[in-house]
């Protein structure tokens, strides 16, 4: 199984991209988990849709390969960042061919606040209902205080974290498994 991580965070040193690594490191045998390139893209507009620049291209191919997706969303003024949903417009165009329909996904997210992303995975579920993917409801991955949790090289360190990852992955690789051809 491939598994395709996109990170919601364009930072340098985001706790987001680490948390998507650390979900790498933790992903049973025979299942990868890549990076997605960069979501600093274009903005959106249908103007641009027939003509997409080369990173939008590059993305949904990346997405289109995968097997299952992990989105790792900060949390911004309650939400989403707009460089996220500004990617999820990308790929939920054309209609026809959204490399996004019928995958299973994850929705996970770290941030430097008491309560995760809470409020942002919210949000990102109700974005991810309209790409018609598989969404995994059966746990959560919310990494509050981030900052306490990952080392200044970006590796998570908190061994209670680490658990409740690789916990995570375990139980979304057997999700996604069911919808494997």
């Amino acid at each position: 199984m491939r598994i395709l991580g996109l990170s919601g965070s364009l930072r340098a040193g985001s706790y987001n991209t680490a948390l998507l690594r650390a979900c790498a490191d933790h992903v049973p045998e025979g299942v990868t988990l890549t990076l997605a390139p960069s979501l600093d893209l274009p903005i959106y507009s249908a103007e641009r849709e027939g003509a997409p620049a080369a990173p939008v291209i590059a993305l949904r191919e990346a997405v289109a390969g995968a097997d299952a997706l992990v989105i790792s969303t900060p949390e911004y003024n309650y939400s989403i960042p707009g460089g996220l949903k500004n990617a999820l417009d990308w790929l939920s165009r054309p209609e026809k061919s959204k490399p996004t329909s019928g995958k299973p996904v994850a929705v996970i997210g770290a941030s430097t606040s008491l309560t995760g992303t809470a409020r942002a995975q919210m949000h990102l579920r109700q974005v991810v209902y309209y790409h018609a993917m598989h969404l995994f409801s059966a746990a959560e991955l919310l990494v509050p205080r981030a900052q306490e949790r990952f080392d200044g090289e970006g590796r998570l360190t908190d061994a209670d974290t680490q658990g409740r990852v690789a916990d995570f992955m375990q139980k979304f690789v057997a999700f996604a498994g069911r919808f494997s051809g």
